[in-house]
């Protein structure tokens, strides 16, 4: 059974370090390995906050993150996802689901649409705008993650490509403002102790690789590489979120 999480989770961070949506493969392996869906859901947080840290320090040292502006944003986000995290356990999160469903085809016709969208980077900067505008949205992006969660990194990855970032930037961007997020549940997760360590950190050393290879082939092949499987995984994401609308 470690064998078998160690390869999902491998696979779940090699997609997860780019264009996130890992969970699609991981959440279901630790599902698979008997773990009850709260437990399995921190221990799925613990591994992917592994995952996250290591494509960030990547994306980083690669030149590839806008420090001067996620280093305002980043606290934004760890502040937005704990209050999604204690919100959650007072309002049920499922009615988001129909949003989070029309809002993930809305990114992906738009994507679609824009067929050269993200190739160069024409960001200019930040202006008073662009500021209040991205500080909201980190924000409201972290409360959505620490709340529901599905498409956190579809969603980061389209609002840095909105200011003008190339792809390969807007994900090193979006990956450092989901590992504020993910610090935040992961944290709520081990207060209320739901988390597996036996499971998660063998599974999570397996991200780490996983986050290293996939970041690196990211930088490499640039925005024809990451803009196909952004697509692929958010069109993942919205059958994923139908699928459990209608079950």
């Amino acid at each position: 059974m470690l064998t078998f999480l160690i390869v999902a989770g491998f696979l779940a961070s090699f997609i997860d370090s780019v264009v996130g949506g890992g969970g699609l493969v991981s959440l279901p392996a630790l599902l698979f390995a008997g773990l009850p869906p709260v437990v399995a859901l921190g221990t799925n947080k613990l591994a992917g906050t592994m995952s996250s840290l290591t494509s960030t320090i990547s994306f980083l040292k690669s030149g590839k993150i806008n420090f001067q502006l996620v280093k305002y944003l980043f606290p934004l986000s760890l502040a937005g996802s704990v209050l999604g995290t204690f919100t959650v356990r007072l309002i049920p999160s499922s009615f988001m689901k129909p949003m989070v469903i029309i809002l993930l085809i809305g990114v992906t016709i738009y994507t679609l649409i824009k067929k050269d969208w993200g190739e160069i980077s024409s960001y200019q900067g930040v202006t008073k705008k662009t500021a209040i505008l991205s500080a909201i949205v980190s924000f409201a992006i972290g409360f959505y993650d620490g709340f529901f969660g599905p498409g956190t990194g579809s969603f980061l990855i389209f609002a840095f490509l909105m200011l003008g970032f190339d792809f390969v930037t807007a994900a090193g961007n979006a990956k450092a403002l989901n590992f504020a997020s993910n610090i935040a549940s992961l944290i709520t997760f081990m207060i209320l102790g739901a988390v597996n360590y036996k499971y998660g950190i063998p599974m999570g050393g397996a991200m780490i690789a996983g986050a290293l290879v996939g970041s690196r082939v990211a930088i490499r092949k640039g925005a024809g590489y990451i803009r196909p499987l952004f697509i692929g995984v958010t069109v993942l994401l919205i059958g994923k979120q139908l699928w459990d609308t209608m079950h």
